[in-house]
């Protein structure tokens, strides 16, 4: 979108020409198929994923390419082999370049970075099992610019393996936590009961026996003690990592918001120091909100009767 602004301010382009572009930003179509929601980063803030799952190898490596040749970079999450294999195909024709996670991928248009934002996400495994979601997470947290930090195999069998890299991410100043756990589920809400900043859990499909499949760590963490903890869907590491970049994104923004109002309302002291000994006007006085004083105030003193505890006091001759 900026680049066709700038486009529109050179010249480049008629006011009817970007008025197109700007709308074929916002939905475009591939092939009758499928709509890519290319306007949604600049609604929302977090790109569109492509779901690898239910699509053949080709088309989600077609759609993924198509999104970085349009807007920069495209995601791509639950990818097999041959969909990884597919994707690399289809970048490398387009002259693209992959950054592969566990399970998911980014395709970056050549030359092209994610505007960075002063904001940082903590990243926090149960278990070497809930790295692929987590990595998942990683991924759309990058993609927006984001800091990401991780640390794995901190679970509650042996507390204190997460005691030094709990300390360490919330040091490294970190604005949100996501924390993913299976089997039991129970890191979350043990960290969220330690720390003073948001925590999101992350359920996964670790496990076996009842529960197996991540509903045991999904209870557990919606049946946490710990007020505060937010859960998303089992095996959900785009919704949380979108979650995450929502909240570190805003505390970032509040960051900027606070020193530029503090370089507003803090000019150079001033030389003197001289004493006021104007009286003060009528805002200057501690009246109730949205009461003016407009006129002094005269308090007259008041005799306090004397008690008498019901019983007139007779006078003494």
């Amino acid at each position: 979108m900026r680049n066709i602004l700038r486009r529109l301010i050179a010249g480049e382009l008629t006011e009817d020409e970007a008025l197109a572009e700007l709308r074929s930003l916002q939905l475009e179509e591939l092939g009758g198929k499928a709509k890519l929601d290319l306007g949604r980063y600049m609604r929302r803030g977090i790109p569109e994923v492509v779901l690898a799952t239910g699509k053949a190898p080709a088309d989600a490596a077609r759609l993924t390419v198509a999104l970085a040749d349009r807007q920069g970079q495209g995601m791509v999450s639950r990818l097999t082999a041959e969909h990884r294999a597919a994707l690399h195909h289809a970048a490398a024709e387009a002259g693209m370049s992959v950054v592969d996670y566990a399970h998911a991928a980014r395709v970056l248009r050549p030359g092209f970075a994610p505007e960075p934002v002063d904001g940082k996400v903590g990243f926090l495994t149960a278990g070497t099992s809930d790295l692929p979601v987590a990595d998942e997470a990683r991924m759309v947290v990058e993609a927006c610019g984001l800091a990401s930090r991780l640390d794995a195999d901190l679970g509650v069998a042996g507390l204190h393996r997460f005691v030094g890299p709990l300390a360490a991410t919330l040091e490294w100043g970190a604005d949100v936590i996501v924390v993913a756990a299976g089997m039991d589920g129970v890191l979350p809400g043990l960290v969220a009961g330690l720390v003073d900043v948001p925590v999101i859990g992350l359920p996964v499909s670790t496990g076996y026996g009842r529960g197996g499949a991540g509903e045991a760590a999904l209870n557990t963490m919606l049946q946490s003690c710990s007020t505060g903890l937010v859960v998303v869907n089992i095996d959900n590491g785009v919704g949380a990592g979108a979650a995450a970049v929502l909240i570190a994104a805003r505390a970032a923004q509040g960051r900027r918001r606070g020193k530029n109002a503090t370089a507003m309302t803090n000019p150079a002291a001033p030389t003197s120091s001289r004493t006021s000994t104007t009286p003060p006007s009528v805002r200057d006085r501690s009246d109730p909100p949205g009461i003016a004083n407009n006129s002094a105030k005269i308090r007259t003193a008041s005799r306090t009767p004397a008690k008498s505890h019901g019983k007139p006091r007779r006078a003494r001759p």
